[in-house]
């Protein structure tokens, strides 16, 4: 391999790696705990998404609850999971049992903070309700920085920057 060739190389691999850094700098991760409520009954199912603006899906965040067999149970969110697809076995976990608490990591893009997103926690329990809006709350600094109450089986949030 002539130098031209090895200087070529190692170039583009430079400007790659910055490209990915620059990229995920407009991302932020978030620790994200959530507290349930002591309720009595099987581990709920959650799932956290991105609303838009208007009130609409835009992305999934995190899914509380390994079995796919339950997604149906998540009415809401398993319509938009339906119509648009998505790989989520990267960003699922463990459902969570009442009076638990479960830490998770949330990757919010910073272009959405501020500017009338959301982030909804949709929650079911086997033979139980199913909360649709369990907690939602708009991404502002002010709430990404504070405590959540959810209204369902989810006692409170809280996001810290990581």
């Amino acid at each position: 391999m002539n130098n031209f060739l090895k200087i070529a190389l190692v170039l583009a691999f430079i400007s790659n790696t910055f490209t990915t850094v620059a990229q995920k700098k407009d991302v932020t991760k978030y620790k994200c705990m959530v507290q349930m409520t002591n309720y009595a009954g099987e581990g709920a199912y959650i799932v956290v998404s991105l609303i838009d603006p208007k009130g609409n899906y835009e992305k999934t965040l995190y899914v509380m609850g390994p079995d796919k067999k339950w997604y149906k149970d998540l009415k809401e969110w398993n319509k938009f999971q339906t119509k648009k697809p998505a790989n989520i076995s990267a960003i699922s976990g463990a459902s969570i049992s009442g009076g638990d608490r479960s830490v998770t990591v949330l990757e919010i893009e910073n272009s959405k903070i501020n500017t009338g997103y959301s982030l909804r926690f949709e929650s079911a329990v086997e033979n139980q309700e199913y909360h649709v809006k369990d907690l939602e709350f708009e991404l502002t600094t002010e709430n990404l920085a504070g405590k959540n109450e959810g209204t369902g089986y989810i006692r409170y949030v809280r996001l810290n920057a990581n």
